[in-house]
């Protein structure tokens, strides 16, 4: 019992971490309780402390009254002393029993004591109080003697009739049991307060713990909602309003899943209902375009092949469609096969090359001359490869370079090979940066594009179990570095040994350090 008690507890702890609403709940509410409840503790052990010594001193009271000290006054205006007169008053004190009785004279000595035991030089603060107080009486609590009990002294001056002071009456009785029945009491009361405290802390977090865990569940599930993942529902565990937001988010959820579902069915028909035509188009294009007629003039020769490189442009888009669909749906898949890395990064930048000299930019290049053999998708990785080189073109400017730099690498502590791809364009700023992945964002609405080009790169990479990391500054350039695993690579020393199949690259070109592309 106690075992599972325990765990609940645990569990319980785990669900409610001390922040947000807890936190707050337990500073405004568990704060105010606890202050409350501290503030009743210590006024009602007050009043029963309080309660408890006014009646011993009621007690006393009685013993050193003015009807005691009046019995006296009237013996001594007889001729009666005063240690005979408190003989004869000892032996009719009623409360001799449970309280011990001084009288003590002008000096200050006891001359008569119900124990039988009179003292000499003993400290009394309530007897020097009573002598100074205008009311003639004084109280004690404390200790007479060093280690001895704790005792409630009370003490009233005795006055013969012309008002003189002629000694004191003092009536004293040991406290100890009272204050250990007091300290009982309190712990008791501590006790009491401590379980009615510890009910409220425990009703009340079972109650939290029924909004903050169901709120929890909303923001896990609106989060995976808002990741891509429209697939994900909260379960309704309450018929209230909780369990109404819950109805309503996945109600939300399910609309929005057929609306994704409605405009990736769109994109997948239009896609393909536009890439026979724009085929056809573009086939024709380049047939009279580069048909050999004498008496086609200058124009209409420009004019076909502005058509043959806008169909090809409109055709690369729709195969960028395409594969956003395929992504969305989940139907892109790899046809791997033996590949070797390097030979299709070669293939891609040197078909690369020639564009990018024809706008200006220089495009500077360094792989080792060794193969990458890999499980991979030749095709995939060209696109992905073109794909990157592409955006490295469009943010550059004339004159400005691009490089890229192959190696070998390792990734996860396997072997990999390293391709690093850096521009001189205009960057990327901050708040851009982490969302350059995300589908259709654009940070730069003016280039030409779908924003579509480096999700699907990044699926294609992770495809191939690889990694993809960008990293870039406004007004420096791009870098942007691929990680992609390989079935075995050469060792430190034949690489140090071979020589670069192109131009050398070093890491300092790759870097952001020192790119300006106003330079």
């Amino acid at each position: 019992m106690k075992k599972k008690f325990l765990e609940k507890f645990h569990n319980l702890k785990n669900d409610l971490k001390i922040e947000g609403i807890t936190k707050r709940w337990i500073i405004n509410i568990i704060g105010v309780i606890f202050v409350f409840l501290v503030v009743v503790f210590l006024s009602a052990s007050f009043a029963i402390k309080t309660f408890y010594y006014n009646s011993v001193e009621s007690i006393l009271n009685s013993g050193a009254s003015v009807t005691a000290v009046n019995y006296f006054s009237t013996n001594l205006d007889s001729g009666t002393s005063l240690e005979s007169s408190a003989a004869q008053f000892i032996d009719n004190y009623a409360y001799k029993d449970k309280t011990t009785v001084w009288i003590i004279n002008n000096d200050g000595d006891v001359v008569a004591s119900s124990n039988g035991f009179t003292e000499h030089n003993t400290e009394m603060p309530d007897y020097n109080e009573a002598i100074k107080n205008e009311k003639g009486t004084g109280r004690y609590v404390g200790k007479v003697y060093k280690g001895g009990d704790k005792v409630m002294a009370v003490t009233r001056v005795i006055q013969n009739a012309n008002g003189t002071n002629v000694g004191a009456v003092r009536i004293m009785t040991s406290i100890e049991q009272i204050d250990a029945q007091i300290r009982t009491i309190i712990f008791v009361m501590f006790l009491g307060l401590l379980v009615v405290f510890a009910i409220i802390i425990f009703s009340n977090l079972f109650f939290i713990r029924s909004i903050i865990i169901p709120v929890r569940e909303i923001t896990d599930t609106t989060k995976a909602i808002s990741g891509g993942n429209l697939d994900a529902r909260i379960e309704k565990k309450y018929d209230d309003e909780i369990g109404d937001l819950c109805d309503s988010i996945n109600s939300m959820a399910s609309e929005i899943s057929a609306a994704d579902k409605m405009k990736n069915d769109f994109i997948s028909t239009i896609s393909h209902e536009l890439r026979t035509p724009l085929t056809s188009i573009k086939g024709w294009g380049e047939t009279l375009a580069y048909s050999q007629d004498e008496e086609r003039d200058e124009l209409t020769t420009r004019g076909l092949q502005v058509i043959v490189k806008e169909a090809g442009r409109l055709e690369g888009f729709v195969e960028e469609l395409l594969d956003f669909s395929r992504l969305q749906s989940g139907r892109m898949t790899l046809r791997l096969a033996k590949t070797d890395i390097f030979a299709e990064l070669d293939e891609t930048v040197f078909t690369f090359r020639e564009r990018a000299m024809r706008e200006g930019i220089e495009v500077r290049y360094s792989i080792p001359d060794f193969p990458a053999p890999a499980n991979a998708d030749a095709n995939r990785l060209k696109q992905v490869f073109m794909n990157i080189l592409d955006n490295a073109l469009k943010y550059s400017r004339a004159p400005s370079k691009i490089f890229v730099k192959a190696e070998f690498s390792k990734l996860d502590g396997n072997d990999a090979i390293k391709i690093s791809i850096a521009d001189q364009g205009c960057g990327i700023s901050k708040e851009d940066l982490p969302h350059v992945m995300d589908k259709f964002y654009k940070a730069n609405v003016s280039v030409r594009g779908s924003g579509i080009g480096l999700a699907v790169t990044s699926e294609i990479i992770n495809l191939h179990k690889g990694k993809l990391e960008i990293d870039s500054e406004e007004g420096k350039g791009t870098l942007v570095t691929i990680y992609l695993p390989v079935d075995s690579a050469p060792t430190k020393k034949e690489i140090d040994q071979s020589e670069p199949k192109s131009d050398e690259v070093t890491d300092e070109d790759i870097s952001l350090k020192g790119n300006n592309f106003n330079e």
